[in-house]
């Protein structure tokens, strides 16, 4: 998780410089005020002693206690502040003005609202009582004290109830910009992971119709070329071996083009319609089938075709071809390729025994040519049935093309 940045605490936290810049002024402007008041030197010297009681409380026990909200000094601070501000209206009266910013304290450490209103009970009374003493205790200096107590606790309840909603809603945005980050990391990761899993099944498709396939032509070729030397064939077996080193070349180049994730080989220096023809040969000379290769669009509008779409289809043949040489047994095989309105498309057909589509599904060569195509925005569709050959057909939109 992100460290939180100032920018996702709450406001009210972010906002405390203020109330300590005007705490500070305030203060300042009392002490400097009160110098142009005459005092005995007792009185001068009691007054300025509980401003620097005062001071101390708020440096350390108040700040701190603001932005911790642990309740011990929360209560410890508040009850000091209203003792020190009854004493401080009391031998100077002017000091009330620091009940703008006090009056803010006792709600800025108060959990709940019936705590902050019994803090602001207090405080204004303590203030009024100072105030009294001050006035000596007469019953004039009451009701004239009186209008100015209530209007002062009023706007302080006021004023604190805002404060609570402040705290409260920025207290929920910064918990819901947790969850939103939070929320944000997990689909990070789970993104990860499904890019992760999905170049695993990209790099096994390639696998499949590269390596896979490479490797069982050279093992189909070596079982001939044995064979063959048993029954004396040196020049059969020669041919046999020239076209393992080939395969086993092309298998090598093609596995230094997965790793370094480039474009399939044999399209690195040939045509799609050149590797389509070599590869039926190819083909062709390894099992004995007449495999046939027709264009029904130009070979110009064939080189025209973007590269992906290209792989897409070079590797739909790939493993229509192995597919052939696995389960079909057949003895002809057409491949066209061609250009209708719906998008470019592949077909590969055999004469072989054919299956029942439904139950060939769960084998992984079908499997990873539909999620290739798919991928692409195109489509399989496989015909076939016992003892009748089969037709697979991959379209890609024209749109990708």
């Amino acid at each position: 998780m992100e460290p939180t940045t100032r920018v996702d605490e709450p406001i009210w936290i972010r906002s405390l410089i203020g109330w300590h810049i005007v705490f500070w002024v305030l203060l300042a402007v009392t002490v400097a005020t009160s110098f142009t008041e005459e005092m005995s030197s007792d009185r001068r010297i009691a007054y300025t002693g509980v401003i620097v009681v005062l001071a101390a409380a708020y440096q350390f026990v108040g700040m701190p206690a603001i932005t911790s909200r642990r309740r011990v000094p929360s209560y410890t601070y508040r009850i000091i502040l209203i003792g020190c501000l009854m004493v401080l209206v009391a031998l100077y009266p002017q000091s009330v003005f620091l009940l703008f910013i006090t009056s803010g304290h006792m709600w800025l450490l108060s959990e709940r609202v019936r705590e902050g209103a019994a803090f602001s009970v207090l405080l204004v009374i303590a203030v009024g009582s100072g105030q009294l003493w001050n006035a000596g205790w007469g019953w004039d200096a009451f009701w004239s004290t009186l209008p100015w107590m209530a209007v002062s606790l009023v706007v302080s309840l006021l004023f604190g109830i805002w404060i609570e909603r402040v705290i409260t809603q920025s207290e929920q945005r910064a918990e819901l910009i947790e969850q939103l980050q939070s929320a944000r990391h997990e689909l990070a990761e789970a993104h990860h992971t499904a890019g992760v899993m999905a170049e695993r099944e990209r790099m096994a498709r390639e696998i499949h119709d590269t390596l896979a396939q490479g490797m069982t032509s050279i093992v189909m070729l070596a079982q001939t070329a044995a064979v063959e030397l048993q029954r004396g064939g040196t020049d059969g077996a020669a041919a046999r071996l020239a076209a393992i080193e080939d395969t086993a070349r092309e298998n090598l180049a093609e596995a230094r083009a997965l790793v370094a994730a480039f474009t399939p080989v044999a399209l690195s220096g040939a045509t799609l319609t050149e590797v389509l023809r070599r590869q039926a040969e190819r083909f062709a000379a390894e099992t004995g089938v007449d495999v046939q290769v027709s264009l029904d669009l130009p070979d110009e509008e064939v080189t025209a075709l973007p590269q992906g779409q290209q792989v897409v289809l070079l590797r739909s043949a790939q493993e229509a071809l192995a597919n052939v040489r696995k389960h079909a047994g057949a003895t002809q095989v057409q491949i066209r390729l061609g250009l209708s309105d719906d998008g470019v498309w592949i077909e590969i057909s055999d004469d072989g025994s054919g299956f029942t589509p439904g139950a060939s599904d769960a084998g992984f060569g079908l499997a990873a040519m539909r999620g290739r195509v798919e991928e692409s925005g195109g489509s399989v569709q496989v015909e076939s049935s016992p003892g009748r050959g089969t037709r697979v057909q991959v379209l890609i939109p024209a749109e990708d093309a």
